[in-house]
């Protein structure tokens, strides 16, 4: 079996709420998830970072950090899908990499990993500075357009959430 099998059968068992046998996988992988992040080819650590989302490896979330700075916008963009995946029930996991994401959406070349990184922001707590970089996001007329949607929807949601929890 590869490491995408590997991954793929323990989102199944993840969604299925099968722990322990989700827990015995990731025994069995996490040692070729690090080789895989580590590898030269960016394929493999493509496939690498997106396994810490399909394993639920809320471990490896300094790995993610080193992901979201590769020079591969494939391996950011996995990097962004594992993250995104791991804050759904956990906004602690995008706080920590706050900085980073609003780096990604102001400055990253690639705009499958912009619309990406603020696709993670949605799970994060409501933070004003957020907020306000999502909407000048928004009404920003340089930016692609996808890349405005998807920045004003997210950013009205957190503002809609910052609301209701004021």
């Amino acid at each position: 079996m590869t490491l995408a099998e590997a991954a793929a059968q323990a989102d199944s068992l993840a969604e299925a709420g099968s722990e322990q046998e989700l827990s015995r996988l990731r025994a069995e992988w996490s040692d070729e998830i690090e080789g895989a992040v580590r590898n030269k080819d960016y394929r493999e650590r493509a496939v690498g970072y997106r396994a810490i989302g399909q394993f639920r490896f809320k471990t490896k979330t300094e790995l993610l950090r080193r992901g979201l700075e590769d020079e591969s916008p494939s391996v950011r963009g996995s990097a962004l899908v594992a993250l995104e995946r791991l804050s759904r029930d956990a906004p602690g996991v995008v706080n920590g990499v706050r900085g980073l994401l609003h780096e990604l959406v102001n400055a990253d070349p690639n705009q499958a990993v912009r619309r990406l990184a603020v696709v993670c922001l949605r799970n994060g707590s409501p933070q004003r500075e957020t907020i306000v970089l999502l909407e000048g996001l928004s009404e920003d007329d340089r930016a692609d357009r996808d890349l405005q949607d998807v920045a004003a929807k997210v950013g009205a949601q957190l503002r809609k959430r910052g609301n209701v929890r004021q």
